[in-house]
């Protein structure tokens, strides 16, 4: 391959953690994949087959708060003429570019909207092989704050063109983008104003829901999924034990024995609880790409299925949700407002069966007293005495009942 064909080709991706050594028995538990030493110090190689796709390096200690995060390459014939480019159009260097020698010349970068990205042009070799059938990156999804200007610094910096899009109303709009006429990738809106914009990448396994299982397993979360989109594919994204974000895709199972068409997921909903972490900016000490040629991991050719019914899923569930919580709530106030009912009546009759335990003792002490003016003040205290228990009673129960009022209210509100 050219370095004129690599450009916009995503080829190569890096995983940057904390703890190398976890991450490298993570991952093959999980994808297809092994691990291989390199000549570069502190660097390690992951192998899909006899493919060469990524590499593993610690995040260094100068990276302070960055997260562990994936960074992927792609391709250019002059990694300083596009960096100039990118600049021009509002990016912002945060990897000068540099050789590595016998490999190739990369840059980091982040785009206007603030994701992390790499790039990178190989040096003399042989050329790349055929990609794996199982363990190669097969989609790349965007998060970010503008879909449409992200599509077109990445169209004007990498040649990638406009594919369908595709409404997902409150969600925003689910671009497509392609490159020589093939669909590689999305552009969603991030789905949390708190969410830094950010690439996930998708690989492709054998079976999405034994690859969960396995991430499980090992100490990984599961974010969303595993989910059937349009086409037959199957889709999870999941977080690896140190907090990297990834995902994988499953061919299609009626026609497993084709090559996979690419899926066209969604991001994830942040749950809030757990939304995947951005790729956040390496320091320029973060990123060295391996000794071996990056260019050999070249994008699945195959077009993704539409994503428009996967979305329509996710909308629906999260709808399905908000009912269910809804009419959890409500149950619980109703039982609140009956608990208060019981309450309030409780406090009444109490309140009746002081009353007239004090009008029973008014009486008994009117009857024994001597004189007719004893025996009518007595009863008189004892009347006053009843008419301030039933009052304090009264007032009891009417503060209950407005407490349940209040409880039916905002359950009514929550609805």
């Amino acid at each position: 391959m050219s370095n004129a064909e690599v450009l916009g080709r995503f080829v190569w991706h890096e995983l940057l953690t904390t703890d190398t050594a976890a991450a490298a028995a993570f991952y093959p538990k999980v994808l297809p994949w092994r691990t291989a030493p390199s000549s570069m110090p502190g660097y390690t190689i992951w192998m899909a087959g006899q493919t060469q796709i990524g590499g593993l390096m610690a995040l260094p200690a100068e990276a302070g708060a960055t997260p562990p995060h994936w960074l992927v390459y792609v391709g250019t014939p002059n990694v300083d003429a596009t960096c100039s480019q990118a600049q021009g159009l509002g990016a912002r260097i945060v990897k000068a570019p540099a050789d590595i020698p016998n490999v190739g010349r990369f840059a980091v970068l982040t785009d206007p909207q603030g994701a992390t990205f790499a790039l990178f042009t190989p040096g003399a070799g042989p050329p790349p092989g055929a990609p794996p059938a199982q363990g190669g990156f097969s989609w790349h999804e965007l998060a970010t704050t503008d879909v449409a200007a992200a599509l077109r610094f990445y169209g004007q910096l990498f040649g990638w063109t406009k594919g369908p899009g595709h409404d997902m109303g409150a969600m925003g709009v689910y671009q497509i983008f392609q490159h020589g006429g093939d669909q590689v990738g999305g552009i969603v809106n991030v789905q949390a104003p708190s969410t830094p914009p950010s690439w996930l990448s998708y690989v492709n396994v054998a079976e999405a829901s034994r690859a969960v299982a396995a991430a499980k397993a090992g100490g990984g979360r599961l974010l969303h999924g595993p989910m059937e989109v349009p086409g037959g594919s199957w889709i999870a994204m999941m977080m690896d034990p140190q907090g990297g974000a990834f995902a994988v895709q499953e061919a299609p199972r009626a026609a497993s024995q084709k090559p996979a068409a690419a899926p066209k997921p969604v991001a994830a909903a942040k749950p809030p609880a757990a939304p995947k972490p951005a790729t956040a900016p390496a320091t320029p000490a973060a990123v060295k790409p391996a000794p071996a040629k990056p260019a050999a991991a070249t994008p699945a050719a195959a077009k993704p299925a539409t994503p428009a019914a996967t979305v329509a899923k996710v909308a629906v569930a999260a709808k399905v949700a908000k009912v269910v919580v809804a009419a959890k709530v409500a149950k619980t106030a109703r039982k609140a407002a009956k608990k208060a009912k019981k309450a309030a009546r409780k406090v009444r009759r109490a309140g009746r069966k002081v009353a007239r335990k004090v009008r029973r003792a008014g009486r008994k002490t009117a009857r024994k007293a001597a004189r007719p003016g004893v025996r009518r003040a007595a009863r008189k205290a004892a009347r006053k005495t009843a008419r301030r228990v039933r009052r304090s009673a009264r007032g009891a129960a009417r503060g209950v009942r407005r407490a349940a009022r209040r409880v039916r209210r905002a359950a009514r509100r929550r609805r």
